[in-house]
């Protein structure tokens, strides 16, 4: 605002009445901390009154409202330690919703007007309080759970807001046309009519623009790099980070949207190593990649769906030689990841739902409730940790994956019993990484001989089913998909080549579903070597009947 409007504004704030709960007159100066509680106090009346913004003037007598001129600057203030007072604030509010100051001359006087923006889904906190105005009074909001409540009940989906701003013109074309794609292949019944659908009527109908008015939601997935900046004060920014053992960084990059590519180009930067791992008691090791692909997007479609933008921070991801660490800001509302698995439902509510939406509909995310739980389900697939989610931090959640065998012997009982319940291997899992379990649970596991030792001091158990002779049976079962077969298959080969049908045969009948019969069993294997030799990876060097399997160099 000039210094007309910010008169003009002056001119209507001094008219009113007597103070209220979204205006505050003061005569010169606060201390830092009172400053920042008022600040908070008027970001929450704001929005519990439907005010646009709350104000805090310096040089105006309360009361009387006379002009009496102040010598408080801002800018030349420390708040606590060295940091200027407006970085102080700015850091201590949070969520921070924002606050513009203004210096100027009023009635041949010196003013300062903090213009504070209003709450708007969640109360704001001053260093971890907030306060709100009671009158004319300045005191915590928990003493007022009313007044909290109507604040939670405001609650605004920031993904959904328009951006007045914006144009089609900031979305990128590449990034429309991946969304083109992205949306046949959810929705293959519509595919005719997509072809038929202008840019903007495609992008009404994926609930990311509002009646040809391009949203926060569309500018994340699909706007222009340059085009972040609209979307300010939310920061829309994705960090990989490499670092050794020693937490040393070794390398970084950032990325801004459009996400719906860039997440593509943070997957690239991840080195998803193979390894090869011989657990105790087989005579192959099995090679497996760090991650599953999978596992690694959902997690960080996640991060994108569920990051609260306003709170200004960036989704991260920290890559180092044995996990990946994936933050975003904002709490876990579901508030336990046990209650996500075991419901197995779509959320009740959603940070962002406008832009979840969106998601699903470009074959981003699930809302049928399932992603978390899947991805529990494919680390058990393979024989690794489960996922570590730290949601010590109430506006954080961080989400560690393991790239690699912490316990062998969690391992082995994983290969050797592969009916467990997934409520039992976390609970497995949790040992093997030293964490506390339930005194029941931990007898439940102990009564199935799942884990020694005193409580709560306990490991996995170390004795499991001995494996049998034949060379085959030692690569055991992961899952029901044909490529962990095809996978098998290959490393059968790699270690034993010449191998025949029979080998092979004996490797796989035992670990395809029950369900068929056994000439299916054998058509499904036929099929898998027909596959592999189709994709240049093995050749038969024997007859039809008398089949030689080998490695084609270079594979």
């Amino acid at each position: 605002m000039n210094t007309a409007e910010l008169t003009a504004l002056l001119d209507r704030l001094r008219d009113e009445p007597h103070e209220t709960e979204w205006l505050e007159f003061k005569a010169n100066r606060y201390e830092p901390q009172v400053l920042g509680e008022y600040l908070s106090a008027l970001a929450n009346s704001a929005c519990l009154l439907g005010m646009p913004r709350g104000y805090l003037v310096f040089g105006i007598k309360d009361g009387s409202h006379a002009v009496v001129g102040t010598t408080f600057d801002p800018q030349a203030e420390k708040g606590k330690g060295e940091q200027l007072l407006p970085l102080w604030l700015s850091l201590g509010l949070q969520p921070n919703v924002g606050f513009e100051t203004h210096t100027f001359t009023y009635h041949d006087q010196r003013v300062v007007l903090f213009e504070v923006h209003p709450a708007f889904d969640r109360p704001v906190k001053f260093y971890g309080k907030a306060y709100v105005r009671d009158g004319t009074s300045k005191t915590e909001l928990t003493k007022y759970p009313e007044k909290e409540r109507a604040i939670w009940s405001r609650r605004v989906d920031w993904s959904a807001q328009l951006c007045e701003q914006a144009t089609l013109a900031d979305l990128a074309p590449e990034a429309i046309a991946k969304a083109r794609q992205e949306y046949a292949t959810k929705f293959p019944r519509q595919e005719g009519e997509l072809t038929g659908w202008d840019d903007a009527t495609f992008l009404n109908k994926v609930r990311l623009t509002i009646r040809g008015a391009v949203t926060h939601a569309a500018l994340l997935l699909l706007g222009r790099p340059e085009a972040s900046a609209l979307l300010a004060p939310a920061v829309a920014r994705i960090s990989w980070m490499l670092k050794n053992d020693r937490n040393e960084e070794l390398d970084y990059e950032h990325f801004g949207p459009p996400f719906l590519l860039n997440v593509d180009k943070v997957l690239a930067r991840i080195r998803n190593l193979t390894v090869r791992e011989l657990p105790d008691g087989t005579l192959f090791p099995v090679e497996l990649t760090q991650y599953d692909p999978w596992v690694i997007r959902e997690a960080l479609h996640n991060c994108i769906a569920h990051q609260d933008y306003l709170l200004r921070g960036r989704i991260q991801v920290v890559e180092t030689p044995d996990s990946l660490l994936l933050t975003n800001v904002g709490g876990f509302l579901p508030g336990r990841v046990e209650k996500v698995i075991e419901q197995d439902a779509p959320l009740e509510i959603y940070r962002n739902p406008f832009l979840a939406e969106a998601m699903v509909n470009l074959n981003m995310i699930d809302t049928q409730g399932g992603g978390i739980k899947r991805m529990f389900l494919k680390q058990r697939e393979r024989f690794f940790p489960m996922p570590d989610y730290d949601l010590s931090q109430p506006e954080r959640v961080m989400v560690m994956l393991r790239g690699r065998i912490l316990d062998e012997r969690y391992t082995r009982i994983l290969m050797a019993q592969t009916d467990l319940d997934l409520t039992t291997i976390i609970l497995l899992d949790r040992v093997q990484k030293g964490q506390r379990i339930p005194a029941d649970a931990a007898k439940r596991l102990r009564a199935v001989k799942l884990v020694e030792g005193r409580y709560p001091n306990l490991i996995v158990a170390g004795r499991v089913a001995a494996a049998t002779g034949e060379k085959a049976r030692h690569i055991r079962n992961r899952g029901f998909d044909s490529q962990y077969y095809r996978d098998l298959i290959v490393a059968l080969v790699q270690e034993h080549q010449p191998v025949s049908r029979t080998d092979i045969d004996t490797l796989l009948l035992d670990k395809l579903p029950e369900m068929l019969s056994q000439e299916q069993k054998l058509n499904k294997i036929h099929n898998l070597l027909r596959q592999l030799a189709r994709d240049g990876v093995i050749r038969n060097e024997g007859s039809r009947r008398f089949s030689q399997w080998v490695l084609i160099a270079g594979k």
